[in-house]
């Protein structure tokens, strides 16, 4: 087909506005860009032609290049192929899915588990199913933005309540007494700050007020409570939480998500929840590496591993708070492995993170629209195979980085 001068302008113009929109993310140090690391997963990587202490990814117990996921994977792949090649409904409900789906309800003390490509597409699924319109969905402010995306697309009333403020939940709730249903979705461990949600009181309104209590438990599984099983088991409200969500790409160190529930409302999901409904299911080769961590992080092997973490978490709090850099308050004794390191500028946090890049350190800068405005910050995170040595050196960077660039501590 010919392109006519008026299409191609068209074109250009498009075109033009892209060009525009990425100058403007550009102007306020918002633009993003990807960056390649080599070699495994694991507490030093390659960036660049050097290697860096690994403190920004989600690899909490280590087990990414553990072996015995990897083997595990090659021999799923031989056994049951490279690809599951269709959605769960139609033939990709294959033997290793059933598999892991009864181990993880096993481990969440649920019915039922229903596997999702991804944890994004787990609660962009599983909010639109459990409410639509005519209903209302309460989140909290901070929650992440795959519990955001879920929310826009139910159709229901959403309301969001302030941080961890459970009288304002309250006062939503009271509002919102003609729902037709009712859902709370929260994180049970907040992504950017590691700080807990309080699950016990949330659970005392989601049963006052008749409503689904939603709990993502992505950067708790494998991390807190017995057997990792996650916070709300480490809070001891795992029967009162409606359905547990959580990730198959962090601490157990592979990819995909799961949802678990009683056997009804995961029959439910099954029908309703379009994410899994149209999706194609997770291929064997990962299925089979996050069985072999959920037993690694079960066993005692998980247990030796949350201990070390525990002890390099109290290690690098003590850190950041002698340098001035207050990390959140911990909450029932858990030893969360997240910590921000707040700066509040979009640039002083960009040139906190090219410091410590060039000190062998890869920590990256956490910026709008991922945090609110004016809490700009890296994110360390941290895993049970760093040493104490490598925890110190990301400490002396931080600590000369902060003194160099003057940032005052928050």
């Amino acid at each position: 087909m010919a392109h006519t001068p008026l299409t191609q302008q068209i074109a250009a113009n498009w075109r033009e506005t892209i060009r525009e929109d990425l100058r403007a993310l550009s102007d306020r140090d918002l633009r993003r860009r990807l960056r390649t690391l080599s070699g495994a997963q694991g507490p030093v990587m390659r960036f660049e032609g050097r290697e860096v202490i690994h403190l920004a990814g989600n690899n909490y117990l280590g087990l990414a290049d553990h072996p015995l996921l990897a083997a595990a994977a090659a021999e799923a792949a031989q056994r049951w192929g490279a690809s599951a090649a269709a959605s769960p409904l139609i033939s990709g409900h294959m033997e290793p899915h059933e598999t892991l789906s009864r181990n993880i309800a096993r481990l969440k003390d649920k019915e039922s588990a229903l596997l999702f490509g991804s944890g994004f597409l787990a609660n962009a699924g599983l909010i639109p199913a459990l409410a639509g319109e005519g209903d209302a969905v309460f989140s909290d402010r901070l929650n992440h933005a795959s519990i955001a995306a879920g929310c826009r697309l139910s159709r229901a009333q959403v309301q969001i309540f302030a941080h961890n403020d459970m009288n304002d939940l309250e006062d939503l709730l009271k509002k919102a007494s003609g729902a037709r249903r009712r859902l709370i979705a929260v994180d049970s461990v907040f992504s950017m700050d590691g700080d807990l949600a309080p699950l016990g009181d949330l659970a005392d309104l989601a049963e006052r007020y008749d409503a689904i209590l939603l709990v993502d438990e992505a950067h708790a599984t494998g991390v807190l409570g017995p057997r990792g099983s996650g916070a709300a088991a480490r809070l001891g409200v795992q029967e009162r939480v409606g359905v547990s969500m959580g990730t198959l790409g962090k601490a157990l160190a592979s990819y995909g998500a799961f949802a678990c529930s009683n056997g009804e409302v995961i029959d439910y999901l099954v029908n309703l929840a379009r994410t899994f409904i149209y999706s194609t299911a997770l291929p064997p080769a990962a299925l089979a590496a996050a069985g072999a961590a959920l037993d690694l992080a079960a066993g005692e092997e998980g247990d030796r591993r949350r201990e070390r973490l525990a002890v390099l978490c109290r290690r690098f709090r003590a850190g950041l708070e002698r340098i001035g850099f207050g990390p959140p308050p911990v909450v029932d004794s858990a030893d969360v492995p997240i910590f921000p390191i707040i700066v509040g500028g979009v640039a002083e946090a960009l040139r906190l993170a090219d410091h410590m890049l060039a000190a062998g350190v890869f920590l990256l800068a956490i910026r709008p629209p991922t945090v609110p405005e004016g809490t700009s910050r890296l994110r360390a995170t941290l895993m049970a195979t760093h040493t104490d040595a490598q925890i110190d050196a990301a400490l002396d960077a931080i600590e000369s980085g902060a003194r160099k660039l003057g940032l005052g501590a928050r």
